[in-house]
């Protein structure tokens, strides 16, 4: 099979692998597509704690086909039945996962791109941050997790006040429910807006889903008294600091909103696979790249730079 191999910092190519065979318990797909997520890029940019090459089809983590081969003792699949999954080897043809990290995807979402696991972790981050009808919530970065965050506040009742330095996900950001939208352009004039709309008193909750350390410090002006701050961003570029003191007197919840245990993502997964099938959720206009296999290294290179027009990029096959 072919299959994506980051080779070194920066260099990807396709490479010829063995197709996988499903041990017991376990199914192999045939890729339809995997995500590319923001989680990967310390790998692309060859930090100092990786090794190179990456194995073949490494980091794919948000992939969906449909079943080619089963396991024994696998039951509930079928070939030909339309999944996505967790695993860590999607950026190739085929992929094996364990049955009980694979979920179906109902025939209403074909021919839909569904990277499951990205879609599953916005769905996880929006229940633990407790979000209620009637509160003030403050989206910090409307990329795709926090769009798919404003969409659920939005329509759980909350009032949503999206922030972001593009203009055009702002936009976006209007569409899926926010009920106002404020340039990220000056650190003091979106301190006013907030105060102004809030009515002097912060935020209920503020979701911090940019990963860098402005909006973070940002997240923690904009919440009131006791109120919640969810970091779902990746922070991941070296250590953070923050006003304790600030974040001390306001008495406020501090959330990492990031998941480890494989049922939790699953259980999001599902989660998100209903409220699209039902209508609750869109992804469209959020998927807005496309790749082919052996444009990995400009995926990644896109995800970087986030050019105007881009929300989520997935490698199809």
């Amino acid at each position: 099979m072919k299959a994506a191999m980051i080779v070194g910092p920066e260099q990807a190519e396709v490479v010829r692998t063995p197709a996988p065979d499903p041990e017991p318990g376990e199914l192999v797909v045939r890729l339809e597509g995997c995500g590319v997520c923001a989680s990967n890029l310390p790998l692309w940019q060859g930090r100092s704690w990786f090794n190179y090459p990456a194995p073949p089809g490494a980091p794919g983590h948000e992939g969906w086909g449909r079943v080619h081969a089963l396991g024994a003792g696998v039951r509930g699949f079928e070939v030909g039945d339309r999944v996505t999954f967790l695993s860590y080897h999607a950026y190739a043809e085929y992929d094996r996962a364990q049955a009980g990290a694979t979920l179906k995807l109902p025939a209403g979402l074909d021919p839909l791109p569904f990277p499951g696991e990205s879609v599953g972790c916005a769905m996880n981050v929006f229940r633990r941050a407790e979000v209620s009808a009637g509160q003030t919530v403050a989206v910090v970065g409307t990329g795709f997790l926090g769009l798919i965050f404003t969409a659920l506040a939005a329509r759980r009742g909350a009032r949503v006040l999206a922030l972001s330095r593009r203009p055009f996900a702002l936009d976006l950001a209007r569409a899926c429910g926010a009920a106002e939208t404020i340039p990220m352009d000056d650190h003091q004039r979106v301190l006013d807006r907030v105060r102004e709309l809030s009515g002097g008193v912060g935020c209920d909750r503020v979701l911090e889903a940019t990963g860098h350390q402005w909006p973070l410090d940002l997240a923690g002006e904009l919440v009131r008294e006791r109120g919640k701050v969810v970091i779902a961003g990746f922070h991941q570029d070296g250590p953070r600091q923050v006003n304790l003191q600030l974040w001390n007197w306001k008495g406020i919840d501090v959330i990492n909103a990031h998941e480890r245990d494989p049922r939790c993502y699953l259980e999001g997964i599902q989660e998100a696979i209903q409220a699209v099938a039902a209508g609750q959720l869109s992804l469209a206009g959020l998927i807005t790249h496309q790749f082919d296999l052996d444009q990995v290294a400009l995926a990644y290179r896109t995800l970087e730079q986030r050019p105007d027009g881009f929300i989520k990029g997935v490698i199809r096959l």
